[in-house]
């Protein structure tokens, strides 16, 4: 092992163990606890994410994943997935300053923020990290004068109209324009070694990952004819975290491997990347959050308590992290988070219309609406699952502070799985076995291949 995480760092349990049970263990402790203060915390199952990876390197075996650190940033996190050999995606300084604290070598880095601070530019340089991004002129100006060693990646546009986050509103480079950019490059003596892409998040149509991959074989004849050594290809992030997502993984990653086979077959020499983070911890983390202030309001209009006996009214819950903190996915994803009830209530007890609220006082941090719950009280827990994303900040770590206390868990049987991962170098020939020592319901069912239909789009 590489010994990024240690036995310490998290909460050894049985094969078995329920989220659940360790939730109430620990909602039951705090709300005992004598310090008055009662907070809202999280735990992770870094097991979970032991099966995403194995399930990712079935499922997509040519392309090497890295992590994108601004999704999670919490230390457990990035040990256990420093542990099993990923190469981390950093958007700034603090991030790659972060990862470098815990051992992670310059070499396993990408900046890929394709718009950097001067500065910054300097600390990747100052501190070894040399693949970076860039989709503009005056971006590849600031690398050559202040990091001239930089191998550069070229990132394109992609058609990201029908994906929740339009990231090519904001970065991006146009086919017209790549021509140009290398030209550019090759005057300015600055490598560049490779296309990256990102189709965005929430993307319901995994053709655009095909097309995307289309643009880039065309961006690489471009490289290799101005004399660019061209070799890596990064299909940057947009892969769902969570079951039951409109488009699921492995019919993804399906679509994927019939792209690389069609316009980056296996022996072309491009090492393939890919930049993922809701994908490792979106399912492995479920937040515990109880409610500091209640308000009943009467309606005027009829409702379905009235029609039930009761008396129309609705119900404002308040807890203390709203969309201006751990529920951001509510203004950025549009999410819609759903609370379980940690005390299971009663088949008999009435039913009112309820909204939990964040703690800001203005009337945007509402956390959700339209909920029908029994009669909560001040200090009762609310749970609420698939909690890992944008939900933990990098900014609160390196001010060695935290808004939410973190519990890792870790099955036995998840360990010595990440204790005896075989490298991929190492893997033999029955590589889709890797995944049966940890469960076997961890065994993902075969998916169809389908071959692309796009071709590399003209340049207008």
């Amino acid at each position: 092992m590489a010994g990024y995480l240690s036995e310490s760092d998290f909460v050894m349990v049985e094969e078995g163990f329920s989220t659940r049970d360790l939730l109430e263990e620990l909602t039951l402790g705090a709300s005992q606890a004598t310090t008055g203060k009662v907070a809202a915390f999280f735990v992770a199952d870094l097991g979970a994410i032991v099966r995403k990876h194995f399930g990712f390197l079935k499922c997509l075996p040519r392309v090497r994943p890295f992590y994108a650190v601004k999704c999670n940033s919490s230390p457990g996190v990035l040990k256990a997935l420093a542990e099993l050999g990923l190469g981390f995606s950093c958007a700034n300084k603090a991030e790659m300053e972060l990862v470098q604290r815990i051992g992670v070598p310059a070499s396993k880095i990408i900046y890929t923020n394709p718009c950097k601070q001067i500065a910054q530019i300097k600390y990747a340089a100052k501190h070894g990290v040399r693949l970076l991004s860039f989709d503009n002129e005056v971006e590849l100006a600031k690398v050559a004068k202040s990091h001239p060693s930089a191998r550069m990646v070229l990132c394109i546009a992609t058609n990201d109209s029908h994906s929740l986050s339009h990231l090519s509103m904001k970065f991006g480079a146009s086919l017209k324009s790549c021509r140009p950019l290398l030209e550019n490059a090759k005057k300015s003596h600055v490598e560049v070694v490779g296309v990256s892409f990102h189709i965005g998040s929430g993307c319901p149509d995994p053709q655009a990952y095909a097309q995307s991959i289309a643009d880039a074989r065309l961006v690489f004849e471009m490289g290799a004819e101005l004399g660019h050594r061209m070799h890596i290809l990064d299909l940057g992030g947009g892969f769902p975290g969570v079951e039951g997502a409109k488009v699921r993984f492995e019919e993804i990653a399906s679509v994927i491997s019939s792209a690389l086979d069609l316009y980056f077959p296996e022996g072309c020499g491009v090492d393939i990347l890919a930049e993922l983070g809701r994908y490792y911890v979106t399912s492995a983390f479920t937040l515990a959050i109880n409610i500091i202030a209640k308000k009943e309001v009467l309606l005027d209009q009829p409702s379905r308590e009235e029609e039930n006996g009761f008396a129309p009214k609705t119900i404002v819950y308040h807890l203390e992290e709203g969309v201006y903190g751990i529920f951001s996915s509510v203004l950025f994803d549009n999410a819609c988070p759903t609370p379980i009830l940690q005390k299971k209530p009663s088949t008999e007890q009435p039913l009112y219309s309820s909204s939990l609220w964040g703690p800001a006082v203005d009337g945007y941090d509402c956390v959700a609406e339209g909920l029908w719950l029994p009669q909560l009280h001040v200090g009762d827990w609310l749970v609420f699952e698939n909690m890992g994303a944008y939900t933990v900040g990098v900014g609160t770590l390196l001010r060695g502070t935290q808004a939410c206390h973190i519990t890792y868990a870790m099955s036995r049987v998840a360990w010595e799985a990440l204790h005896g991962q075989l490298l991929p170098a190492e893997q033999d020939e029955d590589a889709e076995g890797m995944c049966k020592p940890l469960s076997c319901g961890w065994e993902i069912t075969d998916t169809l291949c389908v071959r692309p239909v796009f071709t590399p789009a003209s340049i207008m």
